[in-house]
């Protein structure tokens, strides 16, 4: 569905101008308990990567979240040979849309960032979909880099499921990170830079707006953008 919002973008926007667009979420934001194991305080920049659907909502929401340096839409799960949108797109490289997030973990812990990502960056208990996009480069999926984040990842669904803070089991898959490739260029700040675009506007919005109201101690107003890093680079 995605992909046909990309080549309709153009004439969408003259219709996004004359109606408001929707106002609610695909899916709803759910309030859930903090991890109770968190990885270690440490020094230095930090690197997650996280999947869950459309990575342009995904991105949008940890671009405004504090503590994180930069947040990049790309492709993890997979090969670099196939490691582009179109070939993705078909749903059988085994990349999942992912969004990698370097983060200062004096500011933000890789335990909040999960807690962000469970809460209002997507619906964990969707199987191999994400409100409209189906196929399994829209799974929920966490990709380590460390024993430690495996712990905290793997611990922190048990006490979500545990805990039943949703109404189905979680189906997020926990695995090693072997690689992550940016995206295209078009793809990064995306959120930032089409608003209004409907997809956007319907999927994507309303999402940071939940981080801004059930994680106000971690929202900032002014989005960190890929274009913004790359230029003081």
């Amino acid at each position: 569905m995605r992909r046909s919002v990309l080549s309709l973008l153009a004439a969408t926007t003259a219709l996004t101008l004359a109606f408001a667009a929707p106002t609610r979420a695909a899916e709803d934001a759910v309030v859930i308990p903090a991890p109770a194991m968190d990885a270690a305080p440490a020094s230095g920049i930090q690197t997650a990567v996280i999947a869950g659907g459309c990575f342009w909502g995904v991105q949008g929401v940890f671009q405004h979240t504090a503590g994180v340096v930069n947040a990049v839409s790309g492709y993890a799960g997979g090969t670099k040979a196939t490691a582009d949108y179109q070939t993705v797109s078909s749903g059988r490289t085994g990349h999942a849309e992912s969004v990698e997030i370097k983060f200062d973990p004096k500011k933000i812990s890789y335990g909040k960032i999960l807690q962000i990502y469970f809460s209002v960056a997507h619906d964990p208990t969707q199987l191999n979909r994400q409100g409209p996009d189906s196929g399994t480069q829209y799974r929920s999926a966490i990709f380590t880099t460390s024993d430690e984040q495996k712990k905290v990842a793997e611990a922190y669904i048990a006490q979500l499921d545990s805990a039943k803070v949703f109404s189905k089991p979680i189906v997020t898959k926990v695995g090693a990170l072997e690689a992550f490739y940016p995206a295209e260029g078009y793809h990064q700040d995306y959120l930032t830079l089409h608003p209004n675009q409907p997809y956007i506007a319907y999927n994507d919005i309303p999402k940071v707006e939940n981080l801004k109201k059930l994680f106000a101690d971690n929202y900032i107003e002014k989005p960190t953008l890929v274009s913004a890093s790359k230029a003081t680079n």
